[in-house]
């Protein structure tokens, strides 16, 4: 059983960081100059935030995959989503950074924090430490919203 849980923990942590690892090339290979030029709003962070930021959401998000996947009520539609979800996580990093699309990615970006609102009411119902984990995840996303919204505006 120890080894069961080892193993899935390794496999839902390199399918939930191959979208960090995936985003985090298209946004250094594209990011600039176009990033650089845009007007941006006093809430935007400074850049170094969002790499810790990150890579703590999708540790907690591996977990709490992990966490659902190990419950006795689990179901694979919603691991499914969980994959598709990742998918949409990784497309706004190249609609958004790889070509320079704000609105599509804006677009995309409502479509991933519905997918989360899912991905927690269906935890919730299984395991509940899985959607503690994810609200940090549904408010950076939010947060995103905002910053990719006025991003919009103001270019």
């Amino acid at each position: 059983m120890l080894k069961n849980k080892f193993l899935s923990f390794i496999l839902f942590f390199i399918i939930t960081f191959s979208a960090s690892f995936i985003g985090g090339l298209v946004t250094i290979s594209f990011k600039d100059p176009w990033y650089s030029q845009l007007v941006k709003s006093n809430f935007n962070p400074p850049d170094w935030i969002f790499a810790p930021v990150w890579t703590t959401l999708y540790l907690m998000m591996t977990l709490a995959i992990w966490f659902f996947w190990h419950s006795k009520k689990r179901n694979l539609s919603t691991v499914y989503l969980y994959f598709i979800h990742i998918l949409f996580n990784t497309t706004w990093s190249i609609v958004f950074f790889g070509l320079h699309q704000i609105l599509l990615a804006l677009f995309v970006l409502i479509g991933l924090i519905l997918m989360i609102i899912i991905l927690m009411l269906r935890f919730k119902r299984v395991n509940i430490v899985s959607y503690y984990l994810m609200i940090p995840y549904l408010l950076w996303c939010c947060f995103a919203l905002f910053l990719n919204f006025n991003l919009l505006i103001l270019n």
